[in-house]
């Protein structure tokens, strides 16, 4: 028996198995086999997705590559060529055919007088065609990409002006494009008009500004953006191709969606909207076009699966309250509608395929919301509904309803945490120790790190990959610079990330083995606080994003009045200062403050981002100082700047 052990512990731990291969390794055969279940169980035989997708191609560019003005590339659909072959075994095959999908990119007729250009960037836009100019609805995540869909759309039509702009909701993808179409002089004189649903500007800066470096920090996780496009790293994001990282804008709406039944005329056609706050963004609106028979779906509605909790992070949504808006998209636009449309992939031509379209993804959500919590209620947690729940046959086999993007694991859980919080009631998770003496106290509990490793190469050899993650995430928050751990946990991680269906869980799979295996890359993380999305922001929500910047260390004896008097926007606050805490008041001076700044809010802006400071300010003039100076650094000399390129997989 010891000799047994000794041969054991010699096979588990010899140079051979355990050198620190910091490699790509090939698909396991318990990999294979995962594939081989997914092909037996899903209709791969039905193609009308890609009839679909490829209906009405107007215009396609021989190579798709857009570069911003330094001449970095922000958008490259070239390269894709691998996507036309045979499926490797590094690729799921459901994500596999989601990705072919999502490369079929151009101009395409909708019907005569609705245009759409996929495939520029994660999402779609539109143009409708008015009396005299177009209506173009979400226009992109960056001006770069908007500007090249808006040439070809030129190239094929000629020029027409742009007479109206719809951001169907408040994610980036759908508005940031917005300064290649327009300015503030085309809002301000009437020429251009912008519809958004309300609360779009607070919702737009709540998501980028206030939470944005960490957002964008697992954005570029969840996106793949640090991944090569091979089979062997990322392929698609399963809501498009990936994100355009341009060059992010803002203007602030001139129409504003209040309420359902709302009705306006742009150029010439009437729209009737429906609002459908806190469903897929915490803004956004659905529009029917009487003219066309035509539903615009915005994001409600997708060839996805879509997150009730997305992987970058964003707030929970309500998976009750959007079935309930697909519902009431049903009641009001269902007999009306032979054609429906959305913010992403492809139409659905006729009312029938419309209906069952809308009517399923509502039946997703509702099972997802009415299950976890039936199963809530009867005591069990969020991790164990996650692994108890699936969707039901006449749900799961329609492609439209897999885990591309978002998935049942994280949904469900999301719909737990959206009742009950993280906490799952057991009274060992009330006060977890930290990530890193957990892992040192698993570690002892396991042997010390050979007895640690020893389980992780068993389980890897057995194919339970999710066990021998969990096992050496141990080890490496315990010992992060330990080159073996390292290695075979990026392994674990490959291995998941061949076989996950949800383009997100890949690109996190694989981005953490890429950090494993090479360390974190430098600026590979997406900033969304532009200089418009920040300009654009209300003041006091401004500061309340510098109140989050704020570092109390040593502050707690501080006390600090400063009025801030804007002299471009009539708004007047005070900052306090007080218990290591920094609140502002609103339409307020105090009597006595320690200082006075007087400025404009785009000086104050810039100052606050870092981009200058106030002595070079003043010294230019464009800052006026009242009482002490030195109160100034009290404040603003303790604003943290965020890391956009922190750690994720390591301690």
């Amino acid at each position: 028996m010891k000799t047994q052990i000794t041969f054991l512990f010699a096979v588990l731990f010899s140079t051979s198995a355990f050198a620190a291969d910091m490699t790509d390794k090939a698909p396991s055969e318990t990999t294979k086999a995962a594939h081989e279940k997914v092909l037996d169980r899903l209709p791969f035989e039905n193609t009308e997705d890609f009839d679909l997708a490829t209906r009405g191609l107007l215009a396609k560019p021989e190579a798709l590559v857009i570069k911003d003005a330094e001449g970095r590339v922000v958008w490259d659909m070239t390269n894709l060529d691998y996507l036309d072959g045979k499926r490797p075994d590094t690729v799921n095959p459901s994500l596999w055919r989601q990705a072919r999908l999502n490369a079929i990119h151009g101009l395409f007729e909708v019907t005569e007088g609705i245009y759409q250009v996929r495939g520029y960037d994660l999402a779609n836009v539109t143009f409708i065609a008015g009396d005299t100019g177009w209506i173009v609805v979400d226009p992109l995540t960056a001006t770069e990409t908007m500007d090249a869909a808006m040439k070809l759309v030129d190239s094929h039509f000629g020029k027409r002006p742009v007479k109206a702009i719809l951001a169907t909701h408040s994610h980036a993808d759908h508005f940031a494009g917005i300064r290649a179409l327009a300015d503030e002089d085309d809002l301000a004189s009437g020429r251009v008009r912008f519809v958004a649903p309300e609360h779009f500007v607070k919702e737009v800066s709540s998501e980028n500004v206030i939470a944005g470096n960490a957002m964008g920090r697992r954005a570029s996780y969840m996106f793949g953006n640090l991944l090569e496009r091979t089979p062997q790293g990322s392929i698609d994001s399963g809501l498009g191709k990936g994100v355009a990282f341009g060059t992010v804008t803002l203007l602030t709406p001139t129409d504003t969606i209040t309420k359902t039944g709302q009705k306006l005329v742009l150029d010439g056609l009437e729209i009737e909207f429906q609002l459908t706050p806190g469903a897929e963004a915490p803004a956004e609106f659905v529009f029917y076009l009487p003219k066309f028979n035509a539903l615009c779906v915005a994001e409600e509605v997708n060839g996805v699966m879509h997150n009730l909790y997305t992987p970058r992070g964003a707030k929970t949504r309500d998976a009750l309250i959007w079935s309930r808006h697909l519902t009431d998209m049903l009641e009001l636009f269902g007999d009306r509608m032979d054609l429906v449309f959305g913010s992403h992939h492809w139409p659905r031509w006729g009312r029938d395929a419309g209906y069952d379209y809308i009517s399923k993804q509502r039946d997703m959500y509702r099972f997802m919301h009415d299950q976890t919590v039936r199963l809530m209620n009867m005591g069990y947690t969020a991790t164990e509904i996650s692994n108890m729940l699936d969707l039901p046959p006449s749900l799961a086999q329609e492609f439209y309803n897999r885990d591309y993007y978002g998935t049942v694991s994280h949904n469900v859980r999301a719909v737990y945490n959206f009742y009950l919080g993280y906490f799952d009631g057991v009274p060992a998770n009330l006060s977890p120790q930290t990530p890193e003496r957990r892992a040192r106290n698993y570690m002892n509990l396991a042997g010390g790190p050979d007895g640690l490793m020893r389980h992780a190469a068993q389980a890897m050899k057995q194919g339970d990959y999710r066990w021998a993650a969990e096992l050496l995430n141990h080890y490496v928050f315990a010992h992060p610079k330990k080159a073996e751990a390292r290695a075979l946990l990026a392994d674990a991680y490959e291995q998941m990330g061949y076989q996950a269906e949800s383009g997100p869980w890949r690109n996190f799979y694989l981005s953490g083995a890429h950090e494993l295996r090479e360390g974190v890359v430098l600026g590979g993380s997406a900033r969304t606080a532009s200089s418009d999305v920040v300009g654009s922001v209300p003041t006091g929500m401004f500061l309340d994003f510098m109140a989050v910047r704020f570092n109390p260390e040593g502050a707690d004896d501080l006390e600090v009045k400063i009025n801030l008097d804007f002299t471009d926007t009539k708004e007047q606050f005070v900052l306090s200062l007080d218990n290591s805490v920094l609140n502002n008041i609103p339409n307020k001076q105090d009597a006595d403050p320690d200082a006075t700044l007087t400025l404009t809010r785009h000086i104050f802006n810039e100052v606050a981002l870092g981009r200058t400071s106030f002595p070079k300010e003043i010294v230019k003039g464009n800052v006026k100082v009242g009482g002490n100076p030195l109160a100034l650094m009290k404040v603003f000399g303790r604003l943290d700047e965020f890391n956009p390129d922190f750690n994720i997989v390591t301690p």
